[in-house]
């Protein structure tokens, strides 16, 4: 419509049954629009659900080990991991060391690698085994 005045504005609004809206208050003039304002605000709610509605949560579980952790409890590990991976949730495993099993830390790293190769069909590793602290800890993804 171009630049008219204020008052001019409001009461082609008004004619229309709609509500004066100012989109632009930084720029000379101010540039508003003539629109159903209640409406605009639903429409923008409606595609805020969808949006939400749409999104992935993806959340970390976390598995802890120990160098000293047997053949068969490993495996049960392994199982919940897989479990895990199925949900479609990341996994953060993680060995502690405790004490003197430090000086272990290249056992943990083949157990680590040992559940990395029973769960090569069904993860991604997003980070390998690596030491922080006394704990090693291994990040796995699932497969897309």
């Amino acid at each position: 419509m171009g630049v008219i005045s204020l008052t001019e504005a409001l009461e082609i609004a008004a004619k229309a049954g709609l509500d004066l809206v100012e989109v632009a208050s930084n720029s000379t003039p101010p540039v508003c629009r003539i629109m159903d304002y209640g409406k605009f605000k639903y429409q923008q709610s409606k595609k805020l659900q969808v949006a939400k509605k749409s999104q992935t949560i993806i959340q970390i579980k976390e598995i802890r080990i120990r160098p000293k952790t047997e053949d068969h409890d490993l495996q049960v590990k392994v199982k919940q991991i897989r479990k895990f991976l199925g949900q479609s949730d990341k996994v953060k495993v993680t060995m502690m060391f405790r004490g003197r099993e430090i000086v272990y830390a290249d056992t943990g790293r083949k157990i680590m690698e040992d559940v990395l190769n029973d769960l090569a069909d069904t993860c991604v590793v997003d980070q390998r085994p690596k030491m922080e602290g006394r704990s090693m800890v291994m990040i796995l993804s699932p497969k897309k």
